[in-house]
């Protein structure tokens, strides 16, 4: 058992683990984690407690001087004073002193050398501590004797609460990121994500700063050329299941930067969704799920220690984090030259854009700043309605910069590397949801085989009178009027009613970001006099 020295932290516990084995880490989990157990695949299972998911209200940046005017303040980015800062990591700081062990994980956020920050993650639960093993990218023994001095640290005291009468903490949860002092102090949540999207969100400051564009994202690329593709889209619109694409690699599914050579991805792991998960739904994910993987806040047997993906007594988010090396199309490491195809998927319930549509760079920013999908709301109390969500730049709560920030950067990578955008509805047809039908998955598929084989960049297109896109109408293996949603509507005059709604909703959110951006991405909205 090897210590390590973190006094430069004011860490003072002697018996310290830095870098341990997943084998020592599953002894330990069980040993001192409660309630921690192996499931029969051998995953690690283990349980957050109390929060099964993120709390974006309770993140925090601490307001300097050096970075205070490129943060975009406001529900996103809630500012915090350092003096407030010093009290939570010292109380962070003070709890972690009082443990028996402690577990360091040092370790890489980046694939591609040149751009690698070193990240050192400090917690007491052997849970936490492969969780990161998992998502960050794990140092060779050389690499580890010479990491030197991180360049971010995670003091996770996520076990201690935060003091609610403290100014600024509003629960007794609380994330807090000194961007100055390269540190994140958690206290009040045990939920693993915490610490993978506090990564997340330090690359989202540090990637525009250095004109590299940080992307929430999943990418392939393909076999022979090396080129990628990056695919954006909130939860539920297919953006994992559509990655996992055998004829290509996989680049990675959440995470990624785009700089002048390429994309590399962030992590050196995957997160992924376990709710009703199963072999014939989700292959490759499913068989990821063996020895060194964790699963969480899962329903298990207690003989056969069998899961049962479907049940959702603990919570509807139950993951699994797994190394990326146990998905057998990934290319390691996960680099990739530029993106030939940058993909915009939407989970459309109003059953109004089409499936397939080319955007041009002014129309790519307004869509990517937008950040679209459609939820199903309230079924379970018989509300049948669809519901727009909008997420700007597609991962809303990691920005750090102005959403403008992102996408002149997008618009800038695309520009030079003479990239198409295409955005992708992978919802409903013929009508929104209860009317129409979900468009099918092999059609969609289908569409993103074209889009990597180039087939769709000379195809036939129309305009779409209202949003101002491109329409792709002709594509082999999916019905031509499927491809454009008017013809499949029963009333041409419901079709337009609805479509004007929608397009009202994206003109009203937008006006949050307008006073950021150009006249000409202003324009590339839906046409106002076609919504009136």
């Amino acid at each position: 058992m090897a210590t390590f020295d973190l006094k430069m932290h004011g860490i003072h516990v002697e018996d310290v683990m830095r870098n341990p084995s997943p084998s020592t880490l599953y002894e330990e989990a069980i040993r001192f984690d409660r309630g921690t157990t192996l499931s029969d695949t051998g995953c690690l299972i283990a349980y957050s407690g109390e929060k099964t998911g993120r709390s974006p209200k309770d993140k925090r940046v601490v307001k300097n001087e050096g970075s205070e005017s490129d943060v975009w303040w406001g529900p996103v980015n809630f500012p915090l004073d350092k003096l407030t800062f010093n009290i939570n990591r010292e109380r962070a700081v003070d709890y972690l002193n009082t443990r028996d062990r402690l577990y360091c994980i040092d370790a890489f956020a980046g694939w591609d050398p040149k751009y690698q920050l070193k990240v050192r993650v400090i917690c007491s639960r052997p849970y936490h501590a492969l969780f990161m093993t998992n998502m960050l990218i794990r140092p060779t023994e050389e690499q580890l004797e010479t990491f030197g001095n991180p360049d971010y640290t995670i003091l996770n005291a996520g076990q201690f609460p935060a003091n609610r009468h403290t100014t600024g903490m509003t629960s007794k949860t609380s994330v807090d990121l000194n961007i100055e002092s390269g540190e994140i102090v958690i206290l009040g949540t045990e939920y693993a994500g915490e610490m993978k999207k506090g990564v997340f969100t330090i690359i989202n400051y540090w990637g525009p700063k250095n004109d590299i564009l940080s992307m929430h994202c999943s990418a392939t690329a393909d076999k022979e050329t090396g080129r990628s593709s990056v695919l954006f889209g909130l939860s539920g619109t297919g953006k994992t299941t559509l990655s996992a694409d055998p004829h290509r690699y996989l680049v990675g599914d959440d995470e990624h930067c785009w700089t002048d050579d390429g994309i590399f991805n962030v992590e050196g792991g995957c997160y992924a969704k376990a709710i009703y998960l199963s072999r014939d739904s989700e292959p490759e994910i499913f068989n990821a799920l063996k020895y060194g993987a964790v699963l969480e806040n899962v329903v298990y047997d207690k003989e056969s220690h069998h899961v049962d993906f479907d049940n959702t007594t603990i919570t509807q988010n139950t993951r699994g984090a797994y190394p990326i090396e146990h998905m057998t199309n990934a290319t390691i490491p996960c680099v990739a030259g530029p993106p030939s195809d940058v993909i915009f998927l939407t989970c459309d319930a109003f059953g109004v854009l089409p499936p397939v549509s080319k955007l041009t760079p002014e129309q790519a920013m307004y869509h990517f700043i937008s950040g679209y999908t459609a939820k199903v709301a309230g079924t379970e109390m018989g509300v049948d309605e669809p519901e727009a969500t909008f997420s700007p730049c597609f991962g809303g709560p990691f920005l750090v910069w102005h959403p403008a920030k992102y996408a002149d950067l997008l618009a800038e990578k695309i520009r030079k590397h003479n990239a198409n955008v295409w955005l992708v509805n992978t919802g409903w047809t013929g009508g929104p949801y209860g009317v129409g039908s979900r468009i099918a998955l092999k059609e969609t598929r289908a569409l993103i085989d074209a889009i990597h084989s180039g087939r769709l960049s000379d195809a036939p297109t129309e305009t779409d009178p209202i949003f101002g896109f491109e329409v792709i109408t002709e594509c082999e293996g999916v019905p031509s009027e499927v491809l454009v949603p008017r013809k499949v509507w029963k009333s041409e005059a419901d079709y337009l009613e609805t479509a004007g709604k929608l397009a009202e909703r994206f003109r009203k959110n937008f006006e949050k970001y307008a006073d950021g951006v150009s006249e000409a991405v202003l324009a590339a909205g839906p046409r106002s006099e076609a919504i009136a």
